[in-house]
């Protein structure tokens, strides 16, 4: 199939696919004699597999882990599980980083008047320098 086939049946666009084979996440696809890209049902796995991956917000490099692990037989699934773990603390402390922002800019939020006045104690708590961890 050619390129907005794989595209279509993947879920992941055709722009992303030539990048993926730029940084060598999958494989270079062969081509036909007019210089067509081809790809073959493996591809469209492949291309799900990492369009599932990004979804889940794994890195790119993360990904290259995941899939050298998936081609390995004889990988251990704790392999797989620590990199999931990693992946999951990784969100958690995003998480609790927006959290945080959220919470500081509903209290200035509710602070503001929100009226005529100048004052604003949002500009004022931007002003402000964080306290100390």
């Amino acid at each position: 199939m050619n390129i907005g086939d794989a595209a279509r049946a993947s879920g992941v666009s055709a722009k992303m696919i030539r990048h993926y084979e730029r940084i060598g996440l999958i494989r270079t696809s062969s081509r036909t004699q007019a210089g067509y890209r081809q790809y073959h049902e493996r591809d469209v796995h492949l291309l799900r597999f990492i369009r599932r991956a990004r979804d889940l917000g794994f890195s790119l490099d993360q990904i290259g882990q995941l899939l050298s692990l998936w081609d390995d037989p004889g990988r251990a699934s704790a392999d797989v599980k620590r990199l999931a773990e990693a992946h999951i603390a990784d969100l958690d402390a995003r998480i609790a980083a927006l959290t945080e922002m959220r919470t500081t800019l509903t209290t200035l939020a509710q602070a503001c008047h929100g009226d005529h006045r100048p004052d604003c104690p949002i500009l004022q708590g931007l002003a402000t320098p964080p306290p100390a961890s």
